[in-house]
């Protein structure tokens, strides 16, 4: 256990980001699933705009955002033009 004021206040705020980072990484596996499971377009819409926010934000990378985003994309692509 932390001794010194500003080491308690830093372990605090720790778990407060700790849990933040959680929530938002779970909602974004959430956007996700939705997403692929009904491969609409509106569903795809949300998920994508949830994945740029977190990574954005810096959530999760950049890069893991990007690769997110296209991979939602082409399986929607794929759904709609099979459907046609």
């Amino acid at each position: 256990m932390a001794h010194l004021k500003s080491a308690i206040k830093k372990a605090e705020r720790s778990e407060e980001l700790a849990k933040r980072n959680k929530a938002y990484k779970s909602k974004v596996k959430r956007a996700i699933k939705d997403a692929l499971e009904s491969l609409t377009v509106e569903s795809t819409k949300s998920a994508i705009s949830v994945i740029d926010k977190a990574g954005t934000k810096g959530f999760i990378q950049k890069n893991a955002a990007r690769r997110q985003k296209s991979r939602i994309a082409r399986k929607t692509n794929a759904a709609q033009a099979a459907k046609n």
